[in-house]
């Protein structure tokens, strides 16, 4: 007979607890244990919970000095931003977890993958029907004779399936509907989320091949589930953008296979995900009218350069306190190059309301934009058009200086292929190029007073 015992388990790091604590000890986060009940299975229940064929084969040892790198295999999709993403393709036998907003475009995406491999796959949704699948991947367009559906939330029953199919490629939607009949607990709890992540995971280990798991997200942006969940998975992919916008980005957080720098950038169609191979294009804008308030950054997300469009309006304060207001920038980092302007330049932004706002809904990090954006300030403040061929490259300090920054090689190359006249960019930046590889010309500046003097004058 199975024996019972209830728990208490923190949703935040899967920590457990033999009564409730009000606060973790281990991640110090509140009201976050949830009673859950543990079921100890029997000799015989525990023979039978396996899904593998024993063979009598077990897993030896093997001395380091045998063990042949190199040899990793990978396959290429036809998504060449995925393929980017992942460091070159898909691994054999690795655990990828894709998380992001509901409606994002997570199943859109891998729905897209599945139908265009010319491999046997296997999609296996909870959340959706069949037919609402179909109907997804009619509107795209797209069809696989080797793409095979299967709707189950029993983690039992799908691996049992896939074994039986044998696929090249295994998909999840999603693991927080997935249960396992040996955890005495909802789907989506803590131990739930746990227990069919390894099962995946000894799956994907043992038969050598890749399996994507789609994942929610918390209203914090947090992955839903314990944090363990992330450490068991190989690839951690987050899936961000705004509903309101169609620009999409797919960004790396974790990867054991290849570097945790590169983004892939979609946008976001009625018959699906297209892939944006110059992002700089789309986001910079077309418009031809002289208008005040705009200047171009040249940042990178990643290791992929781009130019970017920011866009600022300051305008008199009428309600008393003046409102700071930014999308995509850091509310924070605006309110420091307003101290800046203002204590070093005595520009009167201490009465006024600003806005800033990053073109094409995107997110961005990197500090080399500061100086595009105290330029897009000064000009909406000043109502003084900048010209649409400069474009800016530099970081801001407390103290009013422009610092240098990271690989501003790839920054002017991509200014000088988009035909722009010229960059601004740190006079620190400046003592190692060699100015006469590039068309476009190179200005550099020590000082926001530099720039008030010769964008402004």
């Amino acid at each position: 007979m199975a024996k019972q015992r209830k728990i208490f388990i923190c949703s935040n790091c899967g920590v457990e607890s033999g009564k409730w604590v009000g606060n973790c000890p281990s991640c110090n986060e509140w009201n976050t244990y949830q009673e859950e009940i543990i079921t100890k299975k029997t000799a015989q229940e525990e023979k039978r919970r396996t899904w593998e064929d024993d063979n009598g084969n077990s897993n030896k040892p093997k001395n380091i000095a045998e063990i042949q790198t190199g040899n990793t295999i990978r396959i290429e999709t036809t998504d060449q931003e995925l393929n980017r993403v992942l460091g070159g393709g898909i691994v054999h036998g690795s655990l990828i977890l894709v998380a992001g907003q509901p409606g994002i475009g997570k199943s859109t995406l891998l729905l897209q993958i599945a139908t265009s491999l010319s491999s046997k796959i296997l999609y296996v949704s909870g959340e959706e029907s069949a037919e609402q699948i179909k109907m997804r991947a009619d509107r795209m367009k797209m069809d696989n004779d080797d793409c095979f559906i299967l709707t189950e939330t029993n983690i039992s029953k799908l691996l049992q399936a896939a074994n039986k199919l044998v696929p090249d490629l295994l998909i999840v939607d999603s693991i927080q509907t997935l249960s396992s009949p040996f955890v005495e607990s909802a789907p989506g709890s803590v131990s739930q989320i746990r227990e069919c992540t390894a099962e995946l995971q000894r799956y994907a280990k043992s038969k050598q091949i890749p399996v994507f798991v789609i994942g929610h997200i918390t209203k914090e942006g947090s992955i839903a589930g314990p944090k363990l969940l992330e450490h068991i998975v190989d690839v951690v992919l987050q899936f961000e953008g705004d509903r309101n916008y169609t620009y999409r980005i797919l960004r790396t957080h974790k990867n054991r296979f290849g570097s945790t720098d590169e983004i892939g950038i979609y946008e976001m169609q009625s018959n699906g995900l297209r892939e944006v191979s110059n992002p700089s294009e789309i986001l910079l804008s077309q418009n031809e009218e002289r208008l005040s308030g705009s200047a171009i950054a040249a940042t990178i997300e990643g290791q992929r350069p781009m130019l970017i469009e920011t866009q600022a309006l300051v305008a008199a304060s009428v309600y008393g306190t003046p409102q700071r207001s930014a999308t995509g920038f850091d509310g924070k980092r605006l309110n420091m190059l307003l101290a800046v302007l203002e204590k070093r330049c005595g520009l009167p932004f201490g009465q006024m309301d600003v806005f800033l706002n990053m073109a094409g809904g995107l997110k961005i990090s990197d500090p080399s934009i500061d100086l595009a954006v105290i330029t897009a300030l000064i000009s909406s403040l000043e109502n003084i058009y900048v010209d649409r061929n400069i474009c800016f490259a530099g970081e801001v300090g407390l103290s009013g200086e422009i610092r240098s920054v990271s690989r501003i090689e790839q920054r002017i190359q991509e200014a000088d292929r988009l035909g722009f006249d010229s960059i601004f960019i740190s006079k620190y930046n400046a003592k190692s190029l060699d100015q006469s590889k590039y068309n476009i010309e190179i200005k550099t500046i020590a000082k926001v007073e530099d720039l008030l003097a010769m964008i402004f004058s």
